[in-house]
């Protein structure tokens, strides 16, 4: 049975859904930089906050509890940011390397 569409390049066995060109590519070096921003932008809110929350009094405004909660929001995104860097130097890595069959992941 012939297919009515020319050959599209891709995985065999996934068909294309959408209107994206057949050479789309996802801005992988743009995500590297904002995450890599990301990374310094919260990682020094986290140690500002800390120590602002340690030297706070309780009848400062804000207080250091509410410091300390900004504190560990901050820290949680560093840690959201370092793992989005680390699965894309990963993507990164995989579309560099050569396609010369199956190998080692």
């Amino acid at each position: 049975m012939p297919e009515d569409r020319p050959h599209e390049p891709g995985p065999p066995g996934r068909r294309r859904s959408g209107t994206e060109p057949v050479t789309a590519r996802s801005p992988l070096q743009l995500r590297l930089v904002l995450s890599a921003a990301a990374v310094v932008v919260f990682g020094a809110g986290t140690a500002c906050f800390a120590v602002w929350s340690a030297a706070a009094g309780t009848q400062d405004s804000p207080g250091p509890t509410a410091l300390l909660v900004l504190a560990v929001v901050c820290g949680v995104l560093v840690l959201l940011a370092a793992l989005d860097l680390v699965v894309l130097l990963r993507r990164i890595r995989r579309e560099r390397r050569p396609a010369t069959g199956p190998g080692p992941r």
